[in-house]
């Protein structure tokens, strides 16, 4: 029985060899090869196979293979190797892929738009001889993959026949063959045009599917989209990807601005200010919009001179920066060039000149706010308080109630403001009003300081509360500690005080104001032969109010 069993597979394969091959199967083979990816310690990672869809290296295959992998090739049925150039599109759900090889022109199969079921198909394995044998089979049904035709097939799949092509009679390709679901008699196939449709976006690099792979992902063919791809590669690649990123770019929209300013950025981050300037040069050059040019070129002298001031290079100064913020201005008047150009002339500290350049701009379309406050710092330079001042209530009353974060800076400003002319009322509920804005962000420092607004403005309760609060949230700070303690002997609040001036001890034994305040409350309470030792004790320890306390009390 077994013999006979045997007998019958072997019949079975010698028949389906003799199954008549199509005319076109020899040369379609030559579209189809071996894929296989590596580590980033150059390791074999996996295989898979696919086709090419294009005359200049487009490909497909399953995107399975690219998973944790840094670099691939391909391996075409002539056994020639070509390396992986980058990813074009990618779906991990349907395990497909859509890349471009490096090397010469690639021989693509024809594409068929759809297929119907019962429609005889073909399975076209790789192989790296010239037999190419492929195995026919029919569509048994056609689902839907959204827009896109998902077939299940009549057909046993070999092994490892995963992203091979699936063709028509007329030796065009329908499908990518899928992972086998264990039925043996039964295979899967997602449309080609599936395939085809995957691309690049601006946003794909926030995607999981392209951050399971280290290989290089293709830049969006179209502009905006590409741009958009850039500023989120900053904070999704390497500085190195990145710079390979900015190549690309450059090569693939030469006529745009933006990939020379983006090459000029990282070369000044790399003090090559020779290159950044003829990339900024060429980028005006190239550029439709010759003032945006103009006013990037301005923003990196500016802020090459405000970081790396310590680094001269002869063609930039802050006198450039503003001549090319004028060139912006002067092409076409935005607000935000003469923004640009009153923030260099503060940091060369021509305030009055800064000055009229904010006034200006609080009419503007800009943010009034800023603009404002921009003027005031001006002012407070110039040493006109009640100038900068009233500018600060206009930044503020151009903030709309209840206030947000946008408000938070201009309130923390006024506040300090007004206790520098002793309005200590005023700053505390400038103070206040920061607190209801930043609340979920204060730290023990703001308290602390507020503290100090209400011991002026006599609010002595209100003091001790924020204290406290400045305690609990850095419990070790005996800044805040010696302060209550103070505050405390000052309002009589002697039992507390004592307490106070006892934790202070605990924490630094070796700091006189924990002996001085404990001996002043215990005094005060009558216990002044234990006051009197810890004010000897502060004494000691340096405190000069010691003398005259002791002298005091004794």
């Amino acid at each position: 029985m077994k013999r006979q069993f045997l007998f019958l597979i072997t019949l079975i394969a010698f028949a389906t060899s003799l199954i008549a091959q199509p005319k076109w199967a020899a040369k379609a083979g030559k579209s189809v090869f071996t894929l296989k990816t590596f580590k980033q310690d150059g390791t074999l990672l996996s295989s898979g196979n696919g086709f090419f869809v294009g005359t200049n290296g487009e490909a497909v295959s399953n995107f399975s293979p690219f998973v944790g992998a840094a670099r691939a090739v391909i391996i075409d049925a002539a056994g020639k190797e070509m390396k992986v150039e980058c990813i074009t599109g990618a779906n991990d759900l349907y395990d497909v892929a859509r890349f471009r090889v490096e090397g010469n022109k690639t021989a693509p199969l024809p594409v068929a738009a759809s297929a119907a079921a019962g429609q005889t198909t073909w399975l076209l394995p790789y192989s790296a001889n010239k037999s190419v044998r492929a195995q026919q089979g029919s569509i048994e049904k056609t689902d839907k993959a959204g827009e896109y035709d998902y077939y299940t097939l009549a057909m046993t799949m070999p092994d490892q026949a995963v992203g091979c092509p699936l063709l028509n009679d007329n030796g065009e390709v329908i499908g990518i063959m899928q992972l086998s679901s264990g039925e043996g008699d039964k295979s899967y196939a997602i449309s080609v045009s599936f395939a085809l449709s995957l691309k690049i976006t601006g946003l794909s690099l926030n995607e999981q599917v392209y951050k399971s792979t280290d290989v290089k992902k293709d830049l969006p063919d179209e502009l905006e989209q590409a741009v958009i791809a850039m500023y989120v590669a900053t904070s999704h690649v390497s500085r190195t990807a990145y710079r390979e990123m900015i190549d690309d770019f450059i090569r693939k929209f030469p006529s745009a601005p933006d990939g020379y300013t983006y090459r000029a950025q990282e070369e000044t981050s790399d003090n090559q200010f020779d290159a950044a300037d003829r990339d900024m040069q060429q980028a005006i050059k190239v550029a439709d919009k010759k003032d945006d040019a103009h006013y990037n070129y301005a923003r990196l002298i500016y802020q090459k001179e405000l970081y790396k001031q310590d680094i001269p290079y002869a063609g930039w100064n802050l006198d450039k920066a503003v001549a090319e913020a004028d060139e912006a201005y002067k092409i076409n008047p935005m607000a935000s060039y003469l923004e640009l150009k009153g923030r260099i002339l503060f940091s060369q500290k021509k305030y009055a000149e800064a000055y009229e350049v904010f006034n200006r701009l609080t009419t503007s379309e800009l943010s009034a706010p800023e603009m404002f406050y921009n003027a005031s710092r001006c002012q407070e330079m110039l040493g006109d308080k009640n100038a900068s001042l009233a500018l600060l209530d206009s930044a503020i009353n151009h903030c709309s109630k209840p206030y947000t974060k946008e408000a938070a800076a201009y309130l923390l400003t006024r506040a300090q403001a007004y206790e520098e002319q002793e309005k200590f009322r005023p700053a505390i509920n400038d103070y206040n009003e920061y607190e209801q804005v930043m609340r979920s962000s204060l730290n023990a420092n703001f308290y602390y300081i507020r503290s100090q607004a209400e011991v002026k403005a006599r609010l002595y309760q209100q003091a001790l509360n924020d204290l406290g609060k400045a305690i609990e949230m850095e419990p070790g700070n005996t800044l805040f500690i010696a302060e209550k303690a103070s505050l405390e002997i000052r309002v009589s609040l002697t039992d507390q005080a004592i307490e106070t001036a006892q934790r202070l001890i605990a924490l630094d034994a070796q700091l006189s104001d924990g002996y001085l305040f404990l001996g002043i409350a215990q005094c005060r309470k009558g216990q002044k032969v234990e006051g009197l030792r810890n004010l000897q004790k502060a004494k000691e320890l340096g405190n000069p109010q010691a003398d005259q306390l002791i002298e005091k009390y004794r």
